[in-house]
């Protein structure tokens, strides 16, 4: 799946100061390592089915298993080994016979920064080996799956370096001498090994992560299909983000992949677009979803037309904006493999005459794409009756809207409910009147 900044932005997947987005409430990372991991991993999602499946046949087992992760190995643990390696290209001499024979006490008082320098950072890279080794002892397990246990032997071949045991094996009572020795030859000949091993490490750490944030959060695992025929289907899918959200049943197949949303401004048409798009996001990352259950086939990637942004350095319109996000759009289309697309309230930045002529070009143009999935709200009731209204059509598309509902002195209630058919809420003038918007500014100076 390939899914660009302005789908990752619309979905909130992650956000300009890091705080209420979709990363920070799947990251349940022990590193920064596997922070930055499982970002890289989100942004760049497998790119074949059978990748996906592997990946989440591993964040299943984490699933299951979180409790064998060890607890010796902490953030500041792999801080403090980039710290010790950073000066590894420096080294030149190894410790001289003196200063070999010179016994703990006298380093100690001699070179006392050095000697809990020396303890301290070898005690970080015992842990980390040791850490590491816990891990690697799972791939006898019967029930660990392919990806991982691919991961686990070749850490398992990192591990076979000379000075593993040894270092392993310190303790309070090695001698300050043999740490010395130690801590010339790791620095020297383990460097590039622990880099790799870090690697690995932060892999497993943001599969483990993706593990515990389902389980946090009592999400399912989606059922995942080929890529063709296209299919899409959720029972009880909500927006992970909201406290109290609405859950929503959707089903899209190879003959109706078409959503045609209506409903007034702030109903929750937007809400639950964003919703059908994280969720395809994380079921395309290999963890599970928040649905009582869905089945979704491959995607190539998401593709939103949510929050288009215009341009003064580039001298672009707000309308020009969309146009070439539209076309965009239209390019990724030609290809068979299918995406998922979530326009909301298309070209905003022109006349209402305009945006009608253009939505209901662009909707003949996208029912041209069966392979491709796609959503499009509107707030032009016209142009989704004149699209009911044509017998050729309307059987290819489905037709829903959030209901709005009204009592007869003015007041209004968003339900947050979906139902089938098309609106024709027409509630901004009472919003208006509703917030004394209209009789401030009848008001006289």
């Amino acid at each position: 799946m390939q899914n660009d900044k302005t789908t990752l932005r619309d979905l909130s997947i992650f956000t300009s100061d890091g705080s209420g987005d979709v990363f920070e409430l799947i990251n349940h990372t022990t590193t920064h390592a596997g922070r930055d991991m499982l970002r890289k991993h989100i942004q760049n999602p497998p790119d074949t089915f059978e990748k996906l499946q592997n990946v989440q046949d591993a964040v299943k087992f984490w699933s299951a298993n979180a409790e064998l992760w060890p607890k010796n190995v902490l953030n500041g643990t792999l801080v403090m080994l980039d710290k010790f390696f950073e000066s590894a290209d420096s080294l030149s001499t190894p410790p001289s016979g003196f200063t070999l024979a010179l016994n703990s006490y006298f380093q100690r008082l001699l070179h006392k920064q050095e000697y809990f320098y020396t303890k301290f950072s070898l005690s970080h890279l015992a842990d980390f080996l040791n850490g590491c080794k816990e891990l690697v002892e799972l791939a006898a397990r019967p029930d660990v799956p392919m990806l991982l246990k691919r991961e686990l032997e070749t850490m398992a071949s990192e591990l076979k370096h000379r000075l593993t045991e040894p270092i392993s094996a310190i303790t309070k009572e090695t001698k300050y001498a043999d740490l010395m020795q130690l801590d010339y030859r790791a620095r020297r000949e383990m460097k590039h090994v622990v880099h790799r091993l870090i690697d690995s490490y932060s892999r497993l750490d943001a599969w483990r992560s993706m593990a515990l944030a389902g389980k946090a959060n009592d999400w399912v695992f989606p059922e995942l299909l080929p890529a063709l025929p296209v299919c899409m289907e959720t029972a009880g899918l909500s927006h992970p983000l909201l406290k109290e959200p609405v859950s929503y049943d959707i089903a899209f197949e190879q003959d109706r992949n078409f959503l045609l949303l209506t409903g007034a401004n702030m109903s929750g048409k937007t809400t639950f677009m964003r919703a059908l798009g994280v969720g395809a996001l994380l079921a395309h990352l290999g963890m599970s979803v928040p649905a009582r259950a869905m089945r979704i086939s491959f995607l190539q990637g998401i593709i939103t037309n949510m929050q288009v942004e215009d341009s003064i350095l580039r001298g672009e319109s707000y309308f020009f904006a969309e146009v070439q996000r539209m076309k965009q759009t239209a390019e990724k289309l030609q290809k068979r493999e299918p995406h998922l697309v979530l326009m909301d309230e298309l070209f905003k930045g022109t006349n209402i005459h305009d945006a009608y002529e253009c939505t209901r070009a662009v909707m003949d143009g996208l029912l041209h794409h069966p392979n491709h999935l796609m959503i499009i709200s509107t707030h032009l009731y016209e142009v989704a009756q004149q699209f009911k209204t044509d017998n050729l059509r309307n059987k290819e598309i489905l037709f829903y809207y959030f209901v709005t509902t009204m009592s007869a002195e003015g007041d209004y209630k968003f339900t947050y409910e979906l139902k089938s058919g098309i609106s024709d809420d027409r509630i901004g003038y009472r919003i208006l009147q509703k917030e004394g918007v209209i009789d401030l500014l009848n008001r006289k100076s």
